[in-house]
């Protein structure tokens, strides 16, 4: 999941992007409901083709925490006609990359080939979703390795109040828990649940499929015709609407032996589809977007020198957003930046920004545009977003003029409406003896 975040920020707060006349889009939804988006890149003669699927961790069943996450990474490790080790084979054979991963809402396989491979490619890709067989030792193989990973984790700083902020913050949801489940959930995980959860969720009619590349609209429908001529809508019910409970304000503090602390600060904010989107993004590349060149960096790092690197982002999904900061200091002086922190805050939205503020961030947001879309990937992985998150194909052309449109009274408005100091969930991993956080 690490490899996506940047992009998924990027594209929720204001991605990069390339006309959309450039990436030749089109889209459709085929007989069996899958939606298919595609983009004829012929410079190279590679594919990347990218699965969206709705079987993230979101659909997890009560008391089966992390089976989606489970069920992913068993995705490509055997079907009746090939184990792990011969899916592997042709993979490294082909010189190409196969690979499946798992978010909160999304679960997604991924493909990158040569073009003279991609019927093999695709015929895999539809051998797995309609015939994954989970075999019994890669079940246990697979929640040892889980377990482990998710005790190293435990020893990270960052990982830890990243985790108890999203608990603080979504108490008793999927957003609060991690994507990977507890090393108690992913004990009692079992085949037969991992099963039940790909019969369930991984269909046609709950995916969007987007290849890039050297390869038409047309090409691809029809190869497509073939490899996943198998893979048939089961029908279901439509997905529960989100819930969200009330946030939990207490300050929550993890006493580590370690030389500095590390500082997450935030509370709930907007939808993607919130009006004041653009405003937000601009008005947070001010605040701490910007990392070392923000109100921020200037004030905590440039003019204190309490922590090397301080940012904040909004990110802003279709069910949820939250608004937050980070940022790593000497345990003696975290008190110290904290109260800087909400001082800018406090100023951004009592005050706004200036208008040389305003014209910078504006040039870096559009400036900055095609630089994340320099390759198939890229692409495929922001139209992939663009198309669940209904942006539109024609969101690249759309989106510099939106940004250009933002005004100071725009910005000003949109932090007092959407910082909100008052509601501040505080999360501190450090030596709290040092810290003095209680006097």
């Amino acid at each position: 999941m690490r490899r996506w975040l940047p992009l998924i920020l990027c594209l929720l707060l204001g991605p990069h992007a390339v006309a959309s006349a450039a990436m030749n889009a089109q889209r459709e939804t085929l007989p069996n409901g899958l939606v298919l988006v595609t983009s004829e890149q012929p410079a190279l003669p590679i594919v990347s083709v990218r699965l969206l699927i709705r079987a993230g961790s979101r659909y997890d069943p009560a008391g089966r925490h992390g089976v989606a996450n489970l069920a992913s990474r068993l995705l490509t490790l055997g079907t009746p006609g090939r184990d792990a080790m011969a899916i592997s084979g042709l993979v490294e054979g082909m010189g190409a990359h196969f690979w499946a991963d798992c978010g909160r809402e999304l679960a997604t396989l991924n493909l990158n080939i040569l073009k003279k491979d991609l019927d093999t490619g695709l015929a895999l890709m539809g051998e797995v979703l309609t015939g994954a067989s989970f075999p019994e030792k890669e079940v246990a193989r697979t929640k040892q390795s889980l377990a482990a990973s998710i005790r190293a984790r435990k020893d990270r700083p960052n990982a830890v109040a990243r985790e108890a902020f999203r608990a603080a913050l979504y108490p008793d949801s999927f957003y609060g828990r991690p994507v990977e489940g507890s090393e108690d959930a992913v004990r009692g995980l079992d085949r037969r649940s991992v099963v039940d959860f790909h019969r369930r969720h991984y269909r046609p009619d709950r995916t969007i499929l987007v290849a890039v590349g050297d390869i038409t609209h047309e090409e691809i429908r029809g190869k497509l015709a073939n490899a996943l001529a198998a893979w048939k809508p089961a029908g279901g019910e439509p997905d529960p609407a989100v819930t969200l409970r009330p946030p939990t304000r207490a300050p929550v503090k993890v006493d580590r032996n370690l030389a500095q602390s590390t500082i997450v600060m935030g509370h709930e904010g907007p939808l993607r589809m919130d009006p004041d989107h653009y405003a937000i993004r601009v008005m947070n590349q001010i605040l701490g977007g910007g990392a070392l060149s923000s109100r921020l960096g200037d004030s905590i790092r440039n003019e204190r020198g309490l922590a090397y690197s301080v940012y904040s982002y909004f990110v802003a999904g279709r069910n949820a957003g939250r608004f937050q900061m980070a940022m790593q200091t000497r345990n003696e002086s975290a008190r110290e930046a904290m109260s800087v922190a909400r001082a800018e805050i406090e100023r951004i939205r009592r005050d706004g920004v200036t208008e040389e503020e305003l014209r910078d961030a504006k040039s870096y947001l559009i400036g900055s545009f095609p630089l994340g879309l320099e390759t198939n990937d890229d692409i495929a992985d922001f139209l992939g977003q663009v198309e669940y998150l209904g942006l539109g194909l024609d969101y690249a052309d759309r989106y510099p003029d939106l940004i250009r449109g933002v005004t100071a009274e725009d910005v000003l408005r949109a932090a007092r409406k959407h910082l909100q100091p008052e509601k501040l969930i505080v999360v501190v991993v450090g030596d709290l003896e040092k810290a003095r956080l209680d006097n």
